[in-house]
């Protein structure tokens, strides 16, 4: 069956390792997944990753999950835009959370950011994510 919302699969995936704090999750790969992870990472929520190549064309995403004192770093993240509603913003309406604790991760017409990035740079665009 095919996978309605693979970046919602993939914040799932990320959730679901951190209540069971595994090491790291791995994803099916794409461009738009690789991008949210730079942000992540950027951002400091997670390690790092790693595409992971197999023979028959496929790759998957390694995705090393970041820990404080016990706790992920990462307390929720949470799907904003979904396929039957997407969600889109313009730079003076780009959502904070937690009171700018945390970050909003937007598609834009510059590329993936964080809120912070799009302020600077004066551009809206689709919110994919928010990260507390």
């Amino acid at each position: 069956m095919a996978m309605t919302d693979p970046l919602g699969d993939m914040l799932t995936r990320i959730r679901n390792g951190a209540a069971r704090r595994k090491s790291s999750v791995s994803t099916p790969a794409s461009k738009l997944r690789a991008r949210v992870l730079d942000v992540l990472q950027a951002e400091g929520y997670i390690r790092g990753y790693s595409e992971v190549e197999f023979g028959n064309g496929k790759a998957e995403l390694s995705i090393e999950l970041k820990y404080y004192e016990g706790a992920s770093v990462i307390r929720e993240i949470a799907r904003v835009s979904k396929p039957g509603r997407r969600v889109y913003v313009s730079v003076k309406s780009i959502p904070q959370v937690a009171n700018g604790l945390g970050i909003t991760i937007l598609s834009t017409p510059k590329g993936v950011m964080a809120d912070h990035q799009a302020r600077e740079q004066n551009v809206g665009g689709e919110v994919l994510c928010s990260v507390f």
